[in-house]
């Protein structure tokens, strides 16, 4: 369910003009789901996918601490890429699965974080 997730988030990035630049990026234990670039700039994108019913929506499950993880990686990534100066946003994009329909809601800027 997690990777049929990303690749529907994939899909939809891309249909909104992003070009993604890497998918399950890790370092040592920290991971992005998705870094992807528009117009806008520079997006980490956190993916949740969670089969219907829920009793919580998926981007609830983003909070201070994987906020924090998220933030910690994007850094490290940032400090193995060179990309000029390019605007960053950290994005989550809910992916619900129902009644063989898929819900996908995307939340831009999602998250304003400190960096560590």
């Amino acid at each position: 369910m997690g990777n049929l997730g990303e690749d529907l988030a994939c899909e939809y990035l891309e249909k909104m003009g992003h070009r993604i630049l890497d998918r399950n990026w890790m370092i040592g234990h920290l991971e992005l789901d998705i870094v992807s670039m528009d117009d806008s700039g520079l997006h980490f994108v956190e993916v949740k996918s969670r089969v219907a019913p829920i009793s919580a929506s998926p981007e609830e499950n983003v909070g201070p601490t994987k906020q924090k993880r998220i933030t910690k990686a994007a850094k490290a990534w940032i400090n193995q890429h060179t990309l000029g100066d390019a605007e960053v946003f950290f994005d989550v994009i809910a992916v619900v699965f129902y009644r063989g329909n898929t819900e996908i809601t995307y939340y831009n800027q999602a998250f304003i974080p400190l960096f560590v």
